[in-house]
């Protein structure tokens, strides 16, 4: 049974995790994705081997490697035979850099006039900053909200969460690529598609950010001052918390007070509707605060689906890892590897009938140059040549 991309062909001139994590998925997907990289390798790879490198492979697995150098005739000529039976031309480089490289849409267009090409950048094409470097850490991280939103009022900004806002971008990309590519089959035309971190942030921070557009600025909250204690986090008898995300919360509140035992408290003045639950939120925090430090959170777990209540574990990542719903809906994969099976995270998009999967590890540097060249058109003899002088690895 063939991927749903299989047949799709991707140059990705891309390091570090944004763009790779885009790739990755259409790799995933069954597209032909060549990874081209500097000869020394790009530098996410850290210096490391290749089978060493755990975060590497999860966004690097299922593509081929082409190690180029880019900054000379021949490197560029390689690139332009190769994108001109591409459909897809991706790059997380800064835009000057790719202009000095000729590698931009206005150089590759003139080769390829279909080809689909997504640039993805911190800040942006426009604007002041539009030269700006920017990782997921100032770009979205601090630049776009979160940091100024996360936590309790008060305390010091959020710590960054590594290649989080990278990766919620890359299917920002995978989508504008997906568009592009069902507009190119009804029309043949190509398409240039900027996707920035700046506006995908920006987006998954939306709901914020459209509060204060309507004049109601959004600030940190208290989890002793939640909007409603039924969207709230609560630390257990065993040191353990839970998120409750219980809506609409008008209907709950009788089993509310059923399951804590305390069922007095529905005819309580202060929070017998939701208006006086919302004037007494702090109060009402401290009564669950009590009620829920009295039981084990596998007890009140049972308790809540007793009850059909909404709500989760605060698990850590050991946790999740070994989490039955997670194994049971195959969210990791094997790599198979030569020294040693590497497991990774798999692609988030269940295909029913023409599943994803992880076929081969991250390559090496320049692993699957000699098949990339030939199916090009180089013979053996001009590959050596290519070699000799610096252009491949």
């Amino acid at each position: 049974m063939s991927n749903l991309l299989e047949g799709v062909k991707v140059i990705a001139v891309e390091h570090m995790e944004a763009m790779p994590a885009a790739s990755v998925w259409l790799a995933d997907w069954g597209a032909e994705v060549i990874k081209v990289e500097p000869l020394q390798g790009e530098k996410w790879r850290g210096g490391r081997k290749t089978a060493d490198n755990w975060a590497f492979h999860l966004l690097n697995r299922n593509k081929k490697s082409l190690a180029l150098n880019l900054k000379t005739d021949e490197g560029r000529d390689i690139l332009y035979r190769l994108v001109k039976t591409a459909d897809v031309f991706l790059s997380n480089y800064q835009l000057g850099a790719l202009k000095g490289l000729k590698a931009d849409y206005e150089s590759l267009k003139k080769i390829n006039p279909g080809l689909v090409y997504a640039f993805l950048s911190g800040y942006g094409t426009e604007g002041p900053d539009k030269d700006e470097r920017g990782y997921d850490f100032t770009a979205a991280w601090a630049r776009a909200g979160f940091q100024y939103l996360l936590g309790e009022p008060g305390t010091p900004p959020a710590a960054e969460r590594g290649g989080m806002m990278d990766r919620t971008t890359a299917p920002h990309v995978v989508a504008g690529v997906c568009a592009a590519l069902l507009h190119k089959a009804k029309t043949g035309e190509g398409q240039l598609l900027e996707v920035s971190i700046y506006r995908s942030a920006v987006w998954t921070v939306a709901l914020d950010i459209e509060n204060t557009l309507a004049g109601r600025p959004a600030e940190r909250t208290s989890r002793k001052k939640p909007m409603t204690p039924m969207i709230n986090h609560y630390r257990t008898k065993d040191d353990r918390w839970f998120e409750l995300a219980m809506l609409p919360v008008d209907y709950t509140w009788t089993d509310v007070f059923k399951a804590i035992d305390r069922p007095e408290l529905e005819h309580d003045p202060r929070f017998s509707d939701d208006k006086a639950r919302m004037e007494h939120t702090e109060e009402l925090v401290a009564v669950l605060d009590e009620a829920f430090a009295g039981k084990t959170c596998d007890e009140w777990e049972t308790i809540f689906k007793r009850y059909n209540f909404i709500f989760a574990k605060i698990k850590s990542p050991s946790e999740v890892i070994t989490d039955e719903q997670a194994i049971a809906n195959d969210f990791f994969a094997d790599v198979p590897h030569s020294e040693a099976n590497i497991r990774v995270v798999n692609s988030p998009v269940r295909f029913v009938q023409n599943p994803a999967s992880v076929r081969t590890p991250a390559p090496e540097v320049g692993q699957d140059n000699e098949s990339i060249l030939r199916e090009a058109g180089y013979t053996q003899k001009e590959i050596e040549g290519i070699r000799q002088r610096g252009v491949i690895h």
